[in-house]
């Protein structure tokens, strides 16, 4: 008999898998707050929906912030030391970015807290920005930004991955 196949985690040795394996949550989690608009719409804040509203909580509170760092802190520094000027005008325009999807993060916060409670909230009309400029902004990281990861060298990219395990690894 075959055995099932299993899905395969991203290695941590590869910083750019890591980090695109966020890209699919953050994906997936600005798409559930479309779906849970709807859903808060027609059925109220309930137990689905609170559940809903804790996961994308728990995403954008949590890993968000850290996979930000991850590229902030480590791998848009070392991308930018290859100095080409073109990759580090864009580094800079998405890294720039980063500051406004944390503005609309924190505008989807209080609705998603409310929701999470069971309490009724109007959603905020950032959802629908927020739901389409995030991946947007993933997209644009995956297709211009992280293939120049290939150019860094074997150290470098050890680092990147050890910088991100310390920022996961509890004191």
């Amino acid at each position: 008999m075959r055995p099932l196949l299993q899905p395969v985690a991203p290695s941590i040795d590869d910083p750019i898998e890591l980090l695109q394996a966020c890209h699919d949550k953050v994906r997936r989690f600005a798409g559930l707050t479309l779906r849970l608009r709807a859903h808060v719409a027609e059925r109220g804040p309930d137990a689905q929906a609170q559940e809903a509203a804790r996961s994308i909580l728990r995403y954008f509170d949590m890993a968000a912030p850290l996979h930000h760092d991850d590229e902030d802190r480590d791998l848009f520094p070392a991308l930018r030391s290859l100095s080409q000027p073109e990759l580090t005008n864009c580094i800079d325009e998405l890294e720039a970015q980063h500051e406004s999807l944390g503005h609309l993060w924190h505008a989807l916060r209080p609705w998603l807290s409310a929701t999470a409670e069971g309490q009724a909230c109007q959603p905020p009309a950032e959802v629908d920005e927020f739901a389409v400029v995030y991946p947007a902004h993933a997209a644009r990281e995956e297709a211009e930004i992280y293939p120049a990861a290939a150019q860094l060298s074997a150290t470098q990219l050890r680092q990147i991955s050890d910088a991100m395990v310390r920022r996961r690894t509890p004191d």
